[in-house]
């Protein structure tokens, strides 16, 4: 499709769900709330190669294996709880990582864009489904029985790549620069923006220098598709590496292809304060899908569940997040359908006062 500007693409989207729009929740930690083991380099993008003899030896993407049924699976339970825009499973799948696991190059870019497949696949599934009435979930009055539907494909930043809990801290030491991760990117981007996603998603970016790095990749490779940005946050100012997300944001922000600009990945009561940041920088659509606010231990790989947030009161946050700035709202790390299913009945409240 042609590229249009960050006003037009998600402004008229907006219009479209009532001016306000549903992100889904956690991917990777429901599919292991469903049995996935995903203690893997490759975290959720395991689940694009059907089986352990198949990532030693690889002979065709997976089609319809119990792996990709699941990950299509948690898409439809996220779509039947109200979202307007799944994110495909590519967050850790890098080409990079899969030659790590002895899949080639051309295999490696075969998974990626599958995995922007089985979102649209689950996508279609829905619309089927809503078309003849399978579903009325979502009428509430007024007659709705479907809502528009966006797919966006994960880019994870190069920390998460690491796998070593970089993602989270942003550090990734003086050899690493603009051109070393937009060299590191540039591939995965092409294949992405070329997938057949309507927007990229580059998710819980940690520092100023990779947003840096994509925001002049979209421009060298003239992506044509929009992107979104989003920022991980763990102290409410500053981003997961201490630069300054107004800074971040600002970088970004002159970007034509960008066409939202948010957090996620970031505990809940750190949100309006960072909205209110990213609203003194730009006029673009913001987005926030904070996790469940548990800390992620990238040493022991586990989420430290004693300091999460209740999911009703999760949900409490999300009118004071509309009336500060933000337009998309949805939910990271450890959220489930019911969290989306509560924050769409929320958003559909505040679309009928409008």
């Amino acid at each position: 499709m042609g590229l249009k500007s960050g006003s037009t693409f998600l402004g008229d989207f907006l219009r479209q769900c009532g001016g306000y729009a549903v992100i889904d929740g956690g991917l990777a930690t429901e599919l292991q709330r469903h049995g996935a083991d995903l203690n893997d380099p490759l975290w959720s993008a395991k689940c694009l190669v059907s089986s352990p003899h198949l990532i030693r030896r690889f002979r065709a993407v997976m089609l319809d294996s119990d792996r990709v049924i699941l990950v299509k699976e948690v898409h439809l339970d996220y779509l039947e709880a109200g979202a307007n825009i799944i994110i495909s499973s590519s967050y850790q799948a890098t080409l990079q990582g899969f030659e790590a696991k002895g899949i080639s190059r051309d295999e490696g870019e075969a998974l990626l864009k599958r995995s922007v497949e089985i979102a649209c696949e689950a996508r279609n599934i829905y619309n089927d489904r809503a078309s003849k009435g399978s579903w009325d979930d979502f009428d509430d009055g007024t007659g709705l029985k479907r809502n528009p539907v966006l797919v966006a494909a994960s880019v994870g930043s190069y920390g998460a790549y690491l796998a070593d809990g970089s993602e989270y801290n942003g550090i990734y030491g003086d050899a690493i620069t603009v051109k070393t991760l937009k060299d590191f990117h540039r591939r995965r981007v092409q294949v992405l923006a070329n997938s057949g996603a309507d927007l990229i998603a580059f998710e819980t970016t940690p520092n100023k220098i990779e947003a840096q790095a994509y925001a002049e990749l979209l421009e060298e490779e003239s992506v044509n598709i929009p992107s979104w940005f989003s920022f991980s946050s763990k102290d409410g100012t500053n981003v997961a590496s201490g630069d300054s997300i107004a800074e971040c944001a600002s970088i970004v922000d002159s970007c034509k292809q960008v066409v939202g600009i948010g957090i996620n990945c970031t505990s809940p009561r750190y949100i309006e304060g960072l909205i209110q940041s990213i609203r003194k920088v730009t006029s673009k659509p913001i987005l926030v899908y904070p996790n469940s606010g548990e800390t992620y231990d990238g040493e022991k790989k586990e989420w430290v569940a004693s300091r999460g947030v209740a999911e009703e009161d999760f949900v409490s946050y999300v009118d004071k997040w509309c009336e500060v700035g933000a337009s998309l709202i949805g939910g990271c790390c450890r959220t489930t359908p019911n969290t989306i299913r509560a924050i769409s009945k929320v958003l559909s409240l505040r679309s009928h006062r409008v």
